[in-house]
């Protein structure tokens, strides 16, 4: 099925994978020569990224089979190796060396006890056999390469210490450490600003170049497709459907679910709030700071910590029925701004939900916290691996409406479940599975239903799409407007995606180094912007 007419880097041919008998990718076939860039597309749970992690057998109580065949350097027929067949030690020697990974979910794929710094280190180590000084200062080189600010900082920092766009870019750095001769990107973007998803996108391109670099990108957003890939493989339920140059498919896609993908933008349908002035907030804040403790260099440093301010002087307000859309590049604040919102963390200035102060005592506190609920960006880290649906899902209930017996909360648990879109038609026995169970657009879902299921007056959403596939975005996006509509809700919506703040907001601010730039309604925020910064954004946005 290949275009390419050399001998390619990468034969897969015949790939079917099962778990427990049931077979979730049917036998298909795709090639890779040198220095292409194929992208693997489809929606969630469409079986990519599952083709993927086969490749270096990377998926727990998987049967494989079909042949995924590695050529050499020379790509001499004699000298291709079986990834599917060959001993585990020898396939040690290609992961990280010969074959690299970024993986979809950085909060989970980096050790949570190592500095980034130390983890990107280790790779060098381990198979370019450098010393630890100089593999130290290497990973602080490729950090700036992927565009982090203050590189050298950041790689003392742990994964919790930074931000969702920054634990991706660690996540790159690491995976293009020794130069792999084949990269396999799981939705390497997926957490990055439009802006700086540019400049990775600039880093992939002109890497593969140098080095004559593949690359199999794996994701769901077109876009990224038809700026980066040579050609496109459109896989749906297992199977591949339709496959070929970039240009070709996309200006005369031949499959109906291709050209459904194609057809997927978000949809702007939300009710203008009435009477916004002297309507009571269901959130506001006024003059909100939230700084951060940081070492100090040198002497001085052992009596004293510096400080970082994460939010500089905040002042927003969020009115029933209203969307406040929060827009940034990676690091500028809004995430912090949202668990300061949360009251997970400690801040000056006034801060109220229905009124009230958050007291940080959590008897206090309970009452608040059924008015206001979160959907994290990151589903698999938010979602226990230990509990099943039923307990994830109907744990809101067990603290805020005790009173609920275990059928009651079963089927208010079915009924938020369905609201987002996941029934036990589609699901069997849906209540006792668990989040490894599901694809990252569905773990996502089963988030928004946690949400959901007591009710809030106001959901924080932080990135709530940005996991999902185009299709599954945009029914998310008609779920969130249809239960703004029907019950009121309020949002604070976090999101670097320009189209997901104008489909979505009422009103936006944008948030640049903690401070926020402008704000107003999202139509003069957006269509005429008057700062530099929100001219560069939406801008980038158009280019997409």
């Amino acid at each position: 099925m290949s275009d390419t007419k050399s001998q390619p880097l990468l034969d897969v041919k015949g790939l079917r994978i099962a778990f427990s008998g049931k077979e979730v990718v049917h036998g298909i076939d795709f090639q890779i020569a040198a220095g292409e860039k194929l992208a693997l597309v489809g929606e969630s749970g469409s079986g990519k990224t599952v083709t993927a992690l086969s490749l270096l057998r990377l998926v727990q109580n998987a049967d494989l089979a079909g042949v995924a065949r590695l050529f050499g350097p020379e790509h001499a027929q004699n000298n291709a190796r079986d990834l599917l067949s060959i001993p585990e030690r020898e396939l040690r020697g290609i992961r990280g060396k010969e074959i690299a990974m970024i993986f979809q979910e950085p909060m989970t794929a980096l050790n949570a006890l190592y500095s980034v710094g130390d983890q990107i280190a280790e790779v060098l180590e381990l198979h370019e056999g450098l010393s630890a000084r100089a593999a130290q200062a290497a990973a602080v080189q490729l950090l700036a390469d992927t565009g982090i600010p203050e590189p050298e900082r950041r790689a003392r920092a742990f994964p919790h210490q930074l931000s969702g766009g920054q634990r991706q870019r660690a996540m790159i750095a690491m995976a293009l450490a020794c130069k792999p001769r084949l990269l396999l990107a799981d939705e390497p973007t997926t957490a990055l600003d439009v802006t700086v998803r540019a400049q990775i996108l600039e880093l992939l391109a002109g890497l593969q170049r140098k080095y004559g670099m593949a690359v199999l990108l794996i994701t769901h957003d077109l876009n990224l497709v038809r700026r980066f890939a040579d050609r496109v493989v459109v896989m749906e339920s297992g199977h591949v459907v339709e496959h070929g140059a970039v240009a070709g498919v996309f200006e005369a896609p031949q499959h109906p679910y291709t050209r459904k993908l194609i057809d997927s933008h978000p949809q702007r349908d939300v009710v203008a709030v009435a009477a916004r002035d002297e309507a009571a907030p269901v959130l506001e804040a006024k003059a909100l700071r939230v700084i951060y403790p940081v070492p100090r260099p040198g002497f001085a440093g052992w009596f004293r910590k510096g400080e970082f301010v994460a939010v500089q002087g905040a002042d927003f307000r969020i009115v029933p029925g209203e969307t406040l859309g929060v827009v940034g590049e990676s690091g500028s604040g809004k995430s912090t701004l949202a668990l300061a919102a949360l009251g997970l963390l400690k801040h000056q200035g006034v801060l109220k939900v229905d009124g009230k102060g958050w007291a940080v005592d959590r008897a206090s506190d309970l009452g608040l916290r059924r008015v206001m609920q979160v959907v994290f960006q990151d589903p698999f880290s938010s979602l226990s691996p230990r509990m099943t649906v039923e307990q994830i899902v109907g744990e809101g209930l067990r603290v805020h409406a005790p009173e609920l017996g275990t059928e009651a909360r079963r089927a208010r648990a079915l009924t938020a479940l369905a609201d987002v879109g996941l029934t036990e038609a589609q699901f069997p026995s849906l209540l006792e599975r668990y989040p490894h169970e599901f694809s990252g657009g569905q773990r996502q879902r089963l988030a928004i239903a946690r949400a959901l299921i007591v009710d809030p007056q106001l959901l924080v959403l932080d990135e709530p799409t940005s996991a999902l596939d185009v299709t599954i975005q945009k029914q998310v996006l008609s779920l969130l407007q249809r239960l703004q509509r029907e019950r009121g809700l309020s949002y604070l919506l976090i999101t670097h995606d320009v189209e997901v703040i104008r489909a979505m907001a009422h009103e936006v601010i944008v948030m640049k180094d903690g401070a926020i730039l402008e704000a107003g309604p999202v139509e003069r925020v957006l269509d005429a912007p008057a700062h530099p910064y929100t001219k560069k954004l939406v801008a980038a946005a158009l280019l997409e």
